[in-house]
């Protein structure tokens, strides 16, 4: 590849371009659900691994499954998924959701540490003020 580019590209400049983090991985996502009485029902008297029910259906959506758990506690269980956008992330919330095995869902846009610092940046300079802290009358 570094042959049939200008000589001005330095291997360090290929690889923070075409290797940086951003265009190695998708966003993630961590969906969170609480299945019906129903459902806990049919999987006691039919236990399987859900992740294999999961998984095709991520893939299909151009994403990765990377967890799957359960958990005590107000949430019955957690996935993480790779997708490669939030129109695909909401298809397997949604799609999964429509089931009518789950008594609630809630999907959250995972940010990584560089992109958080740079939303901090962009967010340090907007020009907000908060509410009756003075305005110009």
């Amino acid at each position: 590849m570094a042959d049939r580019l200008p000589r001005q590209y330095t291997r360090r400049m290929i690889d923070r371009e075409f290797l940086s983090p951003e265009r190695l991985c998708m966003p993630f996502y961590l969906m969170r659900f609480s299945y019906t009485p129903e459902a806990w029902g049919r999987l006691i008297k039919n236990p399987e691994d859900r992740r294999e029910v999961a998984r095709p259906i991520v893939e299909q959506l151009g994403g990765k499954l990377h967890g799957f758990w359960y958990a005590f506690g107000s949430q019955d269980g957690y996935v993480l998924i790779e997708a490669p956008d939030n129109v695909s992330a909401a298809a397997f919330s949604v799609g999964i959701a429509a089931g009518g095995s789950l008594r609630g869902a809630e999907t959250t846009v995972l940010l990584t540490v560089e992109e958080t610092i740079a939303m901090l940046e962009k967010a340090r300079d907007l020009p907000y003020r908060p509410p009756g802290t003075g305005s110009e009358r």
